[in-house]
């Protein structure tokens, strides 16, 4: 075997071992990306969770605003990504408890009577304005000593929280919008940054209020954190208002 075949033969090698290592390397960040979207979520590979539809203001009994639609969609692909299945029930027939499996819970107090039951439960420093007839104060959600309200097309605010009663039970989200079109911004940013939340909070519970800037323009697209009111959220006392 003269030089030039063998350096041939030698780059050949070398190439496949650097091939390999890049693949055994790329599969196990995957992996490793994978298990922590998995417990993040609480979705291990095969495992069900539950999400919870809320119903369309002013519509008939049963429809869903296409804003929560489109919510949905943006929440099935992280399920799908994790090998999951998900069941889909009405926010009225979901009458079991939570932690067993993990949840998606999606509208406000005023549409969805298993998000006033979280509320109530687990989040009970957080208190919405359910006032029907138009008003300043209409859909505001009310935490931690502060207000934040609902301007139509221009800011909408919605509650995104992640909640766990005891340890090693599968978590609850809960998406509280203002609005159809806060929901889906707050299931979007979920998907967007849930490395950044499992990192900053560790797998702990949290409570976060989002703001949706001039909807009527951006639609869902324009989403800013506006507090993490996870304390405020979790603490009775914390309601007086």
């Amino acid at each position: 075997m003269n030089d030039d075949v063998r350096n041939i033969v030698l780059g050949v090698v070398a190439t496949a071992i650097s091939g390999g290592f890049g693949w055994f390397a790329r599969t196990y960040l995957w992996r490793r990306g994978l298990r922590r979207k998995q417990a993040f979520f609480g979705l291990p590979t095969g495992s069900d969770c539950l999400f919870v539809v809320n119903r369309q203001m002013g519509g008939t009994e049963g429809s869903v605003h296409r804003h929560d639609a489109f919510a949905l969609l943006e929440i099935s692909a992280l399920i799908k990504d994790c090998g999951a299945t998900v069941q889909i029930v009405t926010h009225d027939g979901a009458r079991q408890g939570f932690g067993e499996r993990a949840e998606f819970c999606v509208g406000g107090p005023a549409s969805n009577a298993r998000t006033t039951a979280h509320l109530a439960s687990m989040l009970p420093g957080v208190r919405v304005n359910l006032d029907t007839e138009p008003g300043p104060d209409r859909g505001a959600i009310h935490v931690g000593g502060e207000t934040y309200r609902w301007e139509k097309g221009t800011v909408e605010h919605v509650l995104l929280a992640r909640l766990t009663n005891t340890e090693g039970a599968r978590p609850v989200f809960l998406i509280s919008g203002q609005t159809a079109v806060s929901n889906q911004a707050a299931a979007r940013y979920l998907a967007r940054h849930h490395e950044r939340l499992a990192h900053r909070h560790r797998g702990a519970s949290f409570a976060l209020v989002l703001k949706v800037v001039n909807s009527q323009a951006y639609g869902p697209d324009v989403t800013e954190l506006v507090a993490d009111v996870t304390r405020a959220a979790r603490t009775p006392e914390a309601a007086a208002v």
